[in-house]
């Protein structure tokens, strides 16, 4: 009998023990922690690269059409180039096309030439349609030396419209030059002018 009383004393015991191990367990996950916790946002927005050219009119002639051409004779139109976006710009360029083609174009000597000068003030405009002439009673700037009237991402000089809000007043030339022959009689070609903006060197904002 005595031992029997034993046995039953060391059971109860080791159940007193592991209930109160059990609670000791359950305590370590009531202990609190400091913490800390701040923030902050951003707004973030692109840039626009936007060129334009003035509406049709005095501030864009290059829709009007030019005809009747003969050795030596020059076309002239004022055109406003415009920077309309918000970023200043690394390079303004010119790509020409024929959309329709004759030895007029494809001719790089003998056929017309191509030429651009800007003025510190709009251009004065004489003449009448088509037959514009134009003087400038500012200052005159070289933006394309004369070369062959196509040709590809031509980059052209002394700009203000690289700065963003910025403009130029221009006057393109086109000259049929003097060496052309009896076989540029009666030709037609009709040309495209696309002008296109390059935005500024990347840098840390």
């Amino acid at each position: 009998m005595r031992t029997t009383n034993k046995n039953a004393s060391g059971k109860l015991l080791a159940s007193v023990a592991l209930v109160a191990a059990a609670a000791g367990v359950a305590g370590l996950g009531t202990f609190g922690s400091f913490t800390s916790t701040t923030s902050a946002s951003q707004a973030v927005g692109s840039g626009t690269v936007k060129v334009a050219l003035g509406a049709a009119g005095a501030a864009n002639r290059l829709n009007v059409a030019a005809t009747g051409l003969v050795p030596g004779d020059t076309v002239q139109r004022a055109v406003v180039l415009s920077n309309t976006g918000n970023q200043d710009l690394a390079t303004l360029s010119l790509t020409t096309t024929a959309t329709t083609s004759s030895k007029l174009d494809t001719d790089a000597t003998n056929g017309l030439q191509l030429s651009i000068d800007s003025c510190s003030t709009p251009w004065v405009e004489a003449g009448t349609s088509p037959a514009y002439t134009y003087t400038c009673t500012g200052t005159t700037k070289t933006v394309l030396a004369s070369r062959p009237v196509v040709g590809s991402n031509v980059t052209l000089t002394n700009l203000g419209a690289l700065g963003s809000g910025s403009s130029d007043n221009l006057r393109v030339r086109l000259t049929l030059p003097d060496t052309a022959d009896n076989s540029f009689q009666g030709l037609d070609s009709v040309l495209g002018f696309d002008f296109t903006g390059t935005q500024r060197t990347a840098t840390s904002r």
